[in-house]
């Protein structure tokens, strides 16, 4: 939730789903693939499963960063299993390939992540609708998401108050089976029961939502003390408020997130929805600087470090769970990681930073605050003009943004029941053209396959790239106009190159407000210089525009301290891998 106001655009529509993954769309090969879970374990067996398998010879092989994982293996039929291999911590390729006379041909490709703990390289996804739904379309959503390796789900605007988040009798303490959700919208628990149940089957998180210090109009019926509020004033006169209209129940007035007798009350609160709801953690949410504040006594309040006294006494209370925090325009960040005790850098990016060089620089300063493994989520709107009305996502607005993200080594929250545009997550205005649906597998499967070279370590560094032939203009970070910008990292004995296509980009912010970025010329047989350290060992290249995120190896050589190689193609994002 931003600082903004919100609106309810889209909040009454019907609850219906038709799936943002077209079977047909999911990538250019000849066949489409799925497995039976977004993550597993360490020695899990895996099940794929094919839309269909052409006549010929056709086999798989697993990659793990361009080395082949034992032999290939050839099929025959639709489905078949791999075991996991013992590694924690790893993302693989699952390449399916045909064989001819003339060579190899890729057909489909599809990650699989091997890792104990979902933080280390979270894939965050929501769901923000909970009315009457039977289990098969609660499946599908879930399905979906799990094709997209979303390895953790936040449950948005699902609670009943702020205040007091699941809906109980007030006399037995039982469970309401069915109640108004915040904005007025009928909610079934038997939907959020049957949504968390099909999460963990994928082996994903399920994540509750609510803000750290929200109360609604009611909240003193229910027990939140006068004294435990924020006030604009010194003689508690006047609450902080954010100020919500119908279709919301009401709007939210703001308590000391700090005040030990609120953390005690809120704790309660918080210890009913998992006792009745199987959540692994709660996503806390605040709302960004409200300028200088005070508490009944009229002391003036410190909001970020009372965000870290919350996280703290939810830790202590629960120490099982797990939790995140949203750092709305990077409000209280520090003090929000600084804690050790949430799972990774949550970031709801506004206007004030809504260039490409903001994404860098807060990754860059969430691993100054909480270690340099700290993973860091974006929830960053795209289109966010467009969807104040019915229409379509501007595909290469997305995809530029995300393989920007990526490259950082960030996710992107954007991915639920549709495609996010707002900070009112039912909004559910824009869809996904069929590029965006079969572009947004590639690019997913990307981030996971690869992961360990894009979220593992390693250290950005400067790379001299030089194109030889004129084909492009070719910049390093940071981004610009008309140009390919090169991003450069050292992950272990490798030099990674990132090529960022933006030739024709009409601006350096990642928002793409208005749904007006060009797409990209397509780039080919692009011959560029690399500086080396040595002679490498190889030098390959994958991209989620090529094959799915196919791994390619490339004829090289070198002179003098660099590598020359032809990049077979660039559309939006390449990267170049220097084995040394």
């Amino acid at each position: 939730m931003a600082s903004l106001m919100l609106t309810a655009t889209g909040c009454q529509k019907e609850l219906s789903y038709t799936g943002f993954v077209d079977p047909d769309a999911a990538s250019d090969a000849e066949i489409t693939l799925s497995t039976d879970k977004a993550v597993y374990s360490l020695g899990e067996t895996v099940t794929f499963t094919a839309s269909e398998m052409p006549t010929g010879a056709i086999y798989v092989r697993y990659m793990h960063l361009g080395e082949e994982q034992g032999d290939a293996q050839p099929l025959s039929g639709t489905t078949w299993t791999w075991t996991a291999p013992s590694d924690d911590f790893k993302g693989y390729m699952a390449e399916v390939y045909q064989r001819s006379a003339e060579g190899e041909t890729i057909l489909a490709t599809i990650a699989v992540d091997v890792s104990s703990d979902w933080s280390r390289f979270p894939r965050y996804g929501f769901l923000s609708t909970f009315g009457e739904m039977n289990r098969e379309a609660s499946d599908a959503v879930i399905s979906n998401l799990s094709r997209l390796h979303i390895n953790g789900v936040q449950f948005q605007d699902w609670h009943w108050k702020h205040h007091w988040p699941l809906a109980q009798d007030k006399s037995t303490g039982e469970p309401l089976e069915n109640y108004i959700d915040i904005a007025s919208r009928n909610t079934s628990l038997t939907t959020i029961r049957n949504y968390i149940s099909a999460i963990h089957d994928r082996g994903m998180k399920a994540i509750f939502y609510n803000l750290c210090f929200g109360a609604l109009d009611d909240a003193a019926e229910d027990g939140v003390g006068e004294e435990w509020y924020l006030f604009k004033d010194t003689g508690h006169s006047s609450k902080d408020v954010h100020e919500l209209s119908a279709p919301f129940k009401s709007s939210i007035y703001l308590v000391n997130p700090a005040n030990e007798q609120w953390l005690s009350y809120i704790g309660e609160k918080t210890e009913a929805v998992y006792e009745h709801l199987d959540f692994d953690g709660y996503q806390i949410d605040q709302l960004g600087g409200r300028g200088t504040l005070y508490d009944y006594n009229g002391n003036t309040v410190d909001l970020p470090s009372g965000y870290a006294a919350f996280i703290n006494a939810m830790k202590e209370r629960q120490s099982g769970k797990d939790l995140i925090m949203n750092a709305v325009s990077a409000y209280g960040a520090q003090q929000i990681l600084g804690t050790g005790n949430v799972e990774f850098a949550y970031n709801e990016m506004w206007a004030g930073e809504d260039q490409f060089t903001d994404l860098r620089e807060t990754i860059e300063n969430n691993m100054e605050y909480g270690g340099e493994n700290m993973k860091t989520v974006f929830a960053a709107y795209m289109n966010y003009n467009l969807g104040n009305n019915i229409g379509t996502f501007n595909t290469p607005g997305i995809l530029l943004t995300d393989a920007v993200i990526f490259a950082l080594g960030g996710s992107h929250l954007e991915m639920g029941e549709h495609m996010l545009c707002k900070e009112y997550f039912p909004n559910s205005n824009l869809g996904m053209s069929q590029e965006l649906q079969s572009s947004i597998v590639a690019y997913y499967d990307f981030l996971t396959a690869y992961q360990n070279l894009l979220r593992d370590g390693g250290s950005f560094n400067d790379v001299t790239v030089t194109s030889t032939d004129g084909k492009m203009n070719i910049k390093a970070w940071e981004p610009s106009t008309g140009s390919v910008i090169t991003l450069g990292k050292k992950v272990d004995n490798r030099q990674v190159v990132h090529l960022l296509n933006f030739s024709q980009a009409n601006s350096t912010s990642w928002r793409d407000i208005d749904g007006t970025m060009p797409e990209p010329a397509l780039i080919s047989d692009a011959a560029i210089e690399i500086t080396a350290d040595s002679e490498p060992a190889s030098v390959w290249l994958a991209s989620p525009d090529i094959d799915g995120g196919a791994h390619k190896v490339l004829s090289a050589t070198y002179d003098n301290g660099k590598v020359t190689i032809t990049v077979p193609s660039l559309k939006y994002w390449d990267m170049i891998v220097i084995e040394y």
